[in-house]
C-alpha cells in the first residue's frame, strides 16, 4: 500500500491508501486530545486540508469530533516473557510505536524463533522452563535495538517536530540517507527483515502413524 506523510512544524500528518479508502493518522503530543478535540472539527478539517490540499473536496467526510479515535501508543516490553508453562512473544511480551511499521514483523520473527527453539523439546516430551528462557534471552537483543530506534526517532524528529518551536530540521542520520541513496537500503532492511533475521529451521513433523 501507498504511503505518505507531511512534517510541519506542530503537526504531522500520515496517510496509508488502502485501496477504496484512505487510513489517516494525525499524530499529536500526548495530553492533547482533549484540546484538539474542544477547538471543534472545522478547525481540524482546516488543519488536514493545509496539510494535505488533495483531501479538501472529502474532508467533510469526518461529521464531527466523534469520528476521532484516539489511539495511544507506547513502547514497553516486560521484564520476563515466560513463566512455567506459558511464553509471551509479540505485543504480549514487548509493545513497538508504529514508527516503521515494525510491529507484525518483530512479532513474526519470534515466532519463528521460538518454533526453532522449542519444536524439538516438544516434539521429545522434554520442555523444560530453561527453553523458554533461552527464546526470551535470544530475541531480547533485537527487541531493545528497535525500540531504540524508534525512541531515538520519537525524540529527535516527532517531538521537535509536534512543539513546534523551531525550524523543521531532519537528524543528520536521516539527511545523510537523502544525501547518500544507497545508505536508505540499510533502514529498509531493518525494517523488512529485523535486525536479527530469523530462518525457519525446524524439521517437518512426522504425519502420526
Amino acid at each position: 500500500a501507498e504511503t505518505m506523510g507531511r512534517f510541519d512544524p506542530g503537526s504531522i500528518l500520515v496517510m496509508l491508501d488502502r485501496g477504496d479508502y484512505w487510513q489517516c493518522a494525525f499524530v499529536i503530543a500526548k495530553g492533547t486530545a482533549a484540546k484538539i478535540k474542544g477547538e471543534g472539527i472545522e478547525k481540524f478539517r482546516a488543519t488536514i486540508v493545509r496539510l494535505m490540499p488533495f483531501l479538501a473536496d472529502r474532508v467533510d467526510e469526518i461529521a464531527s469530533v466523534d469520528d476521532l479515535k484516539l489511539l495511544t501508543v507506547g513502547v514497553d516490553r516486560l521484564e520476563t516473557w515466560w513463566k512455567s508453562g506459558l511464553l509471551c512473544i509479540g505485543d504480549a511480551a514487548h509493545t513497538m510505536s508504529p514508527l516503521g511499521g515494525v510491529g507484525v514483523n518483530i512479532a513474526v520473527q519470534d515466532a519463528v524463533a521460538a518454533s526453532n527453539i522449542l519444536a524439538g523439546p516438544l516434539r521429545e516430551k522434554r520442555l523444560a522452563d530453561s527453553d523458554l528462557a533461552a527464546v526470551q534471552a535470544h530475541r531480547m537483543w533485537p527487541v531493545r535495538a528497535t525500540q531504540a530506534m524508534q525512541i531515538f526517532l520519537q525524540n529527535r524528529l516527532i517531538a521537535p517536530t509536534l512543539s513546534g518551536t523551531r525550524p523543521l530540521r531532519p537528524p543528520l542520520l536521516l539527511r545523510l540517507f537523502d544525501r547518500f541513496p544507497l545508505l536508505r537500503r540499510i533502514p529498509a532492511r531493518v525494517m523488512g527483515m529485523g535486525v536479527q533475521p530469523e530462518h525457519v529451521k525446524t524439521r517437518p513433523a512426522s504425519p502420526p502413524a
